[in-house]
């Protein structure tokens, strides 16, 4: 499931994603409020995530195709979470995201609005 966060700073778009994510969450949630951020410049994104079971592959590709589609549109992706694993691979694999990317830890969060944001 994946709900979008509100109260955030102009300009970023953020996230709560938890369990497994769907290409029906990419498509009415996240792909929606993507587009409009795109038609407004360089987006800065926050996704945080507390308890993630992994994706359909639809979903998987909905994530692919957006940040290919948008490859020089990504400014910042600020990626909040506790969980280990997420944050080891965001590390490894972070140079292949179009952007600068950072990871948080949840108690982090302010943090990462503001980096985010900046």
């Amino acid at each position: 499931m994946i709900e979008k966060l509100d109260g955030l700073p102009a300009g970023v778009v953020g996230f709560k994603a938890s369990g497994k994510l769907s290409a029906a969450d990419y498509r009415d949630v996240v792909l929606p409020a993507l587009e409009s951020a795109f038609k407004g410049g360089e987006v800065r994104f926050l996704i945080e995530m507390t308890d993630f079971e992994g994706m359909s592959g639809g979903a998987l590709w909905q994530d692919l195709k957006v940040g290919v589609e948008h490859l020089r549109g990504w400014k910042r992706i600020a990626l909040v979470t506790d969980i280990d694993w997420i944050t080891h691979a965001t590390h490894l694999f972070g140079w292949m995201t179009p952007g600068e990317t950072k990871t948080f830890s949840l108690d982090q969060r302010e943090e990462a609005i503001a980096w985010v944001a900046g």
